[in-house]
């Protein structure tokens, strides 16, 4: 578990608009508030990703991510719980609440209930989901050891949050909320 000034540092980084490297299940994430803009445009361009692709956010209880899924039928919703918490990944219709930084050129918003200890401290104390995706340029490897993301990125990142990954050896599932359909 971080220890409190840890935790302190990676709760005001998110809060102030920063980019934090943190341990998920299998991965190292990098995250922000979602609702912040500049803060995910930076993380895009950090990662060199393009911002119509979207991006995935995580959150420590279903609550958080609620108010931001459309559900067409109750099902779509019974077949995310029945894997939450935990490593996987559900692309639900996006409310309008989700902004478009976020749900790309879909309309959609891919969402997960962690069941890492860290993650979950972290939504739990801001009281929202973040956004969580991998701690790579797009289309490279994901180091497996911070120091190595560290060294990559060095001052462009805010926070590290060094703490052990969970124990799953590749990334989340994602598959669509209205049909179960596997996508990763």
């Amino acid at each position: 578990m971080p220890t409190e000034k840890e935790m302190k540092q990676a709760i005001q980084t998110i809060q102030s608009g920063g980019l934090l490297v943190y341990p998920t299940e299998a991965v190292y994430g990098l995250g922000c508030d979602y609702n912040n803009q500049a803060a995910v445009e930076r993380l895009l361009l950090l990662k060199q990703r393009n911002v119509s692709q979207g991006l995935i956010l995580v959150a420590s209880h279903v609550q958080q991510v609620l108010p931001l899924i459309k559900l067409s039928d109750q099902n779509e919703l019974a077949r995310a719980l029945k894997t939450w918490p935990g490593h996987n990944t559900w692309v639900f219709k996006a409310t309008d609440r989700v902004p478009t930084w976020i749900s790309g050129a879909h309309g959609t918003v891919a969402v997960r209930v962690s069941s890492h200890q860290s993650v979950k401290l972290l939504c739990d104390t801001l009281n929202q989901a973040i956004v969580s995706t991998s701690a790579n340029i797009s289309g490279q490897v994901t180091p497996n050891e911070i120091n190595h993301i560290q060294k990559e990125w060095g001052t462009a990142v805010d926070c590290y949050l060094d703490q052990p990954l969970g124990q799953s050896t590749q990334a989340s599932s994602i598959r669509l909320a209205s049909d179960g359909k596997v996508l990763r």
